[in-house]
């Protein structure tokens, strides 16, 4: 869609600029952007998922979104892009982990919506920090008349950097993959590992071998580390974890695609403080 001059503007992350005549009142938006905005009172007409997701929201990315008050347009190639269009939608909010590319939809698809309502795509994969990737989803929640209620995310920053110390408890981040298999997250491919590991969090390093954001091990290896702590990824594509596999360790559901609200992050900062001391 060409931007014209108008009442509403936005300059997304891939240097795009979203215009529209009248201020947009029906966003559908990837989950994690959907729990963003509704974190910032925006409530979102639809929401829709990634290639990893299924027929049914995935309640570990939801945030909290009410689920019976949006619609789920699917996910991946599963999105009727004329559907979503059908509802009346004047913005779409996705998100891009590099180079601009419209996470969870078919690029047919996305060519399609964009030709046809203003499209915003923010980038939040590793080559942003968990404070930028919060910022300019403020910067976008305000433009459409939105702002989170305070939240005392300083203080639940302060408390985690008390806890932190070099003697605390070291931390796993990892997804498990089925019965033989889990995937050790990479704490620098990840905006929020990377934030803990800043505040003085001890993150375990994973094996080099494997893929950029994950490093693949059998449960047995997993089991070796010992890790005291855990942040054990609870989305629906995640198998369950039996937390027997760890010993004692102290497990810490992990949603990796946080809202990208201070209420979010404060509460996921909170999280592992506790964890850290023992609480």
């Amino acid at each position: 869609m060409t931007a014209a001059a108008g009442i509403w503007q936005f300059s997304d992350d891939r240097g795009q600029l979203s215009s529209a005549a009248r201020w947009p009142t029906r966003i559908v938006a990837y989950i994690q952007a959907g729990a963003t905005l509704w974190d910032h009172g925006l409530l979102p007409l639809g929401i829709f998922g990634s290639y990893h997701d299924g027929a049914a929201p995935d309640r570990a990315k939801s945030g909290r979104l009410p689920f019976g008050e949006v619609t789920y347009f699917g996910a991946g190639a599963s999105l009727d892009p004329d559907r979503l269009l059908s509802s009346g939608a004047d913005l779409v909010v996705a998100v891009s982990y590099g180079g601009g590319q419209v996470y969870g939809i078919d690029p047919d698809a996305a060519k399609h919506l964009e030709e046809r309502v203003p499209v915003v795509v923010l980038e939040v994969g590793q080559g942003r920090s968990l404070d930028s990737i919060r910022g300019r989803f403020a910067a976008l929640a305000a433009s459409l008349g939105g702002a989170e209620p305070p939240v005392a995310l300083d203080a639940a920053r302060d408390r985690l950097r008390t806890v932190a110390t070099d003697d605390a408890p070291r931390v796993l981040a990892l997804s498990p993959a089925g019965d033989e298999q889990v995937h050790f997250a990479r704490p620098h491919a990840w905006p929020d590992l990377r934030a803990l590991a800043d505040l003085g969090v001890r993150l375990v390093e994973p094996p080099a071998e494997g893929g950029a954001n994950w490093s693949t091990v059998s449960w047995p290896e997993a089991a070796s580390l010992a890790p005291p702590v855990v942040l054990a990824d609870t989305r629906a594509n995640a198998s369950p974890l039996e937390a027997a596999r760890l010993g004692n360790a102290r497990v810490i559901p992990w949603n990796p695609e946080l809202p990208a609200s201070s209420a979010a992050h404060a509460r996921f900062f909170t999280r592992v403080s506790e964890a850290l001391a023992g609480r």
